[in-house]
């Protein structure tokens, strides 16, 4: 467990909404953790995808109410930023050394030591999925449970490195220009959102875009590079031990690639969610299609929001378990539309 000294806490509580920021020390670095809530309640790690962090990739479902009052009543929350991409991050110094895949899952189990933390609840988005679905393949007992959004598992195809390759060499030689923040929005968002010649983009691509501004092109390079070079993890998953909850939008570049998860996963313990006219980052573009699904998967855990926080007719949550009839749309009292659901029984 790193010393205490190792932690910075940083007086940002009017930027992080009431979360405070921890800066803590890895073997391959400093991470930016910032925790929001009790930390004697169950914890729930947060990975985002590239060149984003836990306020560009998350706060569309924290800002959600009923979404915010599930999370926040079951969990202590620890959003984990990739290395250099916190608000207000430094550009990394190009001398230092690369960091792959592995090297970002092992800074995930220093963070849960140097915070005490046993078994952890995980929620990641594309890149930060994989980057969790690696954590708790290698470290089984220390995850419960994995959410993933728009999941990346396998080795990434010849067009999608070849489209990484593009990303990489605009980074070098022209840093966060205009047309790397398209090439990312188009990677995050629905056409549906991001608007065209007759239709404006929307607030939250707008919003994205500005957060985007932020960051440093070499920082987000180092990222890019290492999930470019990731390892297929398909055979590990029929042996990834915890139950697996995966999101994904049907307009998502990474469709395909959530439903081939899904496809080789322990049927016994994984549901999936696809999301109508969405793209990968449904945390942010339809944060409410989260919420359902997310209720009854905690409460295979035991977890539930009580009564009196969910004023919504949709928060039905009398069953002790997921089933298919309950999460179908023509399930009585839930109204589940715009969202088509695939799902297995948990046992």
């Amino acid at each position: 467990m790193a010393d205490s000294n190792d932690s910075i806490p940083l007086d940002t509580e009017k930027i992080y909404f009431g979360g405070k920021e921890h800066h803590v020390r890895t073997r391959c670095g400093s991470l930016s953790v910032i925790v929001y809530g009790d930390q004697h309640k169950p914890a729930l790690i947060t990975y985002p995808d590239l060149a984003l962090n836990h306020v560009s990739c998350f706060q569309g479902l924290f800002f959600c109410p009923e979404a915010a009052s599930l999370l926040l009543h079951n969990f202590c929350i620890y959003h984990i930023s990739p290395p250099g991409h916190e608000l207000g991050a430094a550009p990394i110094c190009p001398s230092a050394s690369a960091r792959c895949v592995d090297d970002l899952a092992d800074q995930i189990l220093e963070v849960l030591n140097f915070f005490g933390l046993g078994a952890v609840m995980c929620m990641g988005v594309t890149a930060g999925a994989y980057i969790l679905t690696l954590f708790a393949m290698k470290y089984k007992k220390r995850v419960i449970g994995l959410i993933l959004i728009s999941p990346l598992f396998r080795a990434p195809s010849w067009i999608e490195w070849f489209y990484n390759k593009v990303m990489s060499n605009l980074l070098y030689f022209y840093g966060m220009c205009g047309l790397l923040k398209e090439l990312l929005l188009q990677r995050y968002f629905s056409k549906e959102v991001c608007g065209n010649t007759e239709i404006p983009e929307s607030d939250i691509v707008q919003a994205c875009r500005r957060l985007l501004d932020e960051r440093h092109g070499s920082n987000v390079m180092q990222f890019l590079q290492a999930i470019n070079g990731r390892p297929d993890l398909t055979s590990g998953l029929k042996r990834l031990g915890c139950r697996t909850l995966i999101f994904v939008g049907d307009s998502s570049p990474f469709h395909s690639e959530a439903l081939h998860m899904t496809s080789k996963l322990d049927r016994r313990f994984s549901a999936l969610v696809e999301v109508q006219a969405c793209g990968s980052m449904v945390t942010e573009e339809q944060p409410h299609a989260m919420l359902i699904p997310m209720e009854y998967f905690f409460m295979g855990y035991g977890l539930y929001r009580p009564c009196h926080l969910s004023d919504s007719p949709r928060s039905h949550l009398s069953p002790s378990c997921i089933s298919p009839e309950l999460l179908s749309p023509e399930s009585s009292g839930l109204n589940l539309k715009p969202i088509k659901i695939r799902v297995s029984h948990y046992t």
